[in-house]
């Protein structure tokens, strides 16, 4: 009998958008591996009889976790890492044998995007963190891993909820109405504003810096408004599908033991803003 393919999902709700499956079908296509990763809409309902019966499946290796599912992630494994601890939120479940491994990938990923910026001589003195979600979070524990908390202040739709999160990371300005004018150097969005399906985001890039920058974690479409306005203004820009891919190296790497061939990233850029 013929071993069962391995195979890894992502699981939402809902899942048409994501572009994680093409991000590692394209790695497993060079690499000439035997695998799959497949699309897998689950309601946070469902999310239990889902986990309940791809436990029992030794082909699956686990999955990646996106809306509106991070926060439960976490409350599903049998055990997490450090930063879905710290985040509170998992971007990933790995799957070892029956037994379920929650992990954050998305707080690696803003690491090192940020740091890039930050070597690009971009100004990081006052910061605007939109959104007070699961992403939010990864974006705060990120923020303090490289020092840049003191500089952020959040502007949310849920003001109690993210005045939670200000003072539980030790933020020097409580947080604003999500449609406040912004000033200062950099924009993180870490709402689904503007992304297809949800309405545009509010957010002006017109009161920040000549060294400013906007970073939207949206990744469909791939230039959102809010980029494109910082691009028009010659502003740095860091796009949603910059952090996927980050954050999905390191989750290709757990389900299938491989490191994903990155000398293809111009190849694989270019595909996914096409």
């Amino acid at each position: 009998m013929s071993k069962a393919t391995p195979y890894a999902e992502v699981i939402g709700d809902p899942i048409d958008g994501s572009r994680s499956p093409e991000i590692h079908k394209f790695w497993i296509k060079k690499m000439g591996m035997k695998a799959d990763y497949r699309p897998q809409q689950v309601a946070r309902a469902g999310l239990k009889s889902y986990l309940a019966e791809r436990r029992k499946d030794k082909a699956w290796q686990g999955c990646n976790v996106t809306m509106p599912l991070k926060l439960d992630a976490i409350g599903a494994a049998d055990r997490a890492t450090d930063l879905a601890v710290a985040a509170g939120a998992a971007n990933m479940l790995v799957h070892d044998e029956g037994t379920l491994v929650a992990g954050n990938s998305d707080v690696g990923a803003i690491v090192m995007l940020l740091k890039q910026l930050h070597d690009k001589g971009r100004a990081m003195d006052r910061v605007t963190l939109l959104g007070n979600g699961g992403a939010a979070r990864a974006v705060l524990v990120a923020a303090r891993t490289v020092g840049l908390t003191p500089a952020i202040r959040m502007q949310a739709r849920d003001l109690t909820t993210a005045t939670k999160l200000a003072v539980e990371f030790g933020l020097r300005k409580g947080p604003r109405p999500i449609d406040s004018p912004i000033t200062g150097d950099g924009i993180i969005n870490a709402t689904p504003l503007g992304m297809k399906g949800f309405p545009e985001n509010p957010a002006s890039v017109e009161g920040l810096s000549d060294k400013g920058w906007v970073f939207d974690l949206v990744t469909s479409p791939p230039e959102t408004a809010l980029l494109k306005a910082a691009r028009e203004r010659g502003l740095e820009t860091v796009d949603g599908l910059s952090m996927l891919v980050e954050q999905a190296a390191t989750s290709f790497a757990l389900f299938f033991g491989e490191e994903p061939p990155r000398q293809h990233d111009d190849a694989l850029f270019a595909m996914l803003r096409s």
